[in-house]
């Protein structure tokens, strides 16, 4: 009878993991429908709803990976689902977002300036998708030789993608200026660079919840929701802006005090991600 019961318990264990197993790849397949819908907004010129869409498949992204290891239900196939789910949503979707909101309008100006813009559009576009691919390859490559858990090695995908969606989602109304497509170009190749850089992004991987006091964890979370529910363009470029940003002035401070008598350089970890 307790051998009956013991494989009768083991039986059921097996079914409710099974069961559990589905949940992490329903969130996994959620930021694919954002990410196609986004696509389609995007050709019916909706740009601010594609932009937002981008931002609801960076919340399921986050999400995906957190309750698989909650739940103990993490796998390869999980794995190469959310990486094809990250090419679609914060690649392509966003590559054709700023491409639409950003050059669409100046195809129609007449030109040689014009024209040459609209093309840098197209490349950086492009460059914008090709390099996202490329670090989630670098990604599924190196992951797993990556010791230290505090940094991102060059600027994640999904804060590239959120990048382009927090400037539509703030600005709205698309480009209808040379001078600023010409600028949009220029950002997008910038963004596409961090991406397969070396430059280094906090992961906020060893950032544990339980240490900080639960009532100041409670406060700022939902100061930081009610924020970005009345404030959202403001908070969500913001939010943005720093983090792309961090990077880049982080390389600069580490590339001061090298010339710096006295102090020594920071040390760089392994050209690898974490991710979260």
């Amino acid at each position: 009878m307790t051998e009956r019961r013991q494989r009768r318990r083991i039986r059921d264990q097996a079914r409710i993991q099974r069961s559990l197993s589905i949940i992490p790849s329903l969130f996994t397949i959620g930021n694919i429908f954002c990410g196609y819908y986004s696509i389609i907004s995007t050709l019916r010129g909706n740009w601010d709803y594609a932009a937002i869409l981008i931002g609801v498949g960076y919340i399921l992204d986050g999400l995906d990976g957190r309750i698989a290891r909650l739940t103990k239900t993490t796998s390869e196939f999980g794995v190469q689902l959310d990486s094809i789910a990250d090419v679609i949503t914060f690649g392509v979707a966003p590559g054709m977002l700023a491409f639409s909101w950003g050059f669409g309008a100046i195809q129609g100006i007449e030109g040689s300036v014009a024209k040459h813009v609209f093309q840098l559009g197209s490349v950086s576009s492009f460059a914008f998708v090709v390099c996202g691919a490329l670090r989630l390859a670098r990604f599924n490559l190196q992951s797993a030789d990556t010791a230290s858990k505090r940094y991102f090695v060059g600027l994640p995908i999904p804060a590239g993608a959120g990048m382009i969606a927090a400037i539509v989602h703030y600005f709205k109304t698309p480009t209808l200026l040379i001078g600023s497509a010409l600028l949009w170009a220029l950002l997008l190749l910038l963004v596409a660079f961090l991406m397969i850089s070396t430059v280094r992004y906090s992961s906020f991987k060893e950032f544990d919840v339980r240490k900080a006091k639960p009532s100041l964890a409670l406060f700022v979370t939902a100061m930081l929701i009610a924020l970005v529910l009345f404030y959202s363009e403001e908070v969500l470029l913001l939010m943005a802006t720093i983090y792309v940003s961090s990077g880049l002035i982080g390389k600069l401070l580490q590339t001061v005090r090298r010339f710096m008598p006295g102090v020594a350089a920071a040390s760089e970890p392994a050209h690898g991600n974490i991710k979260s």
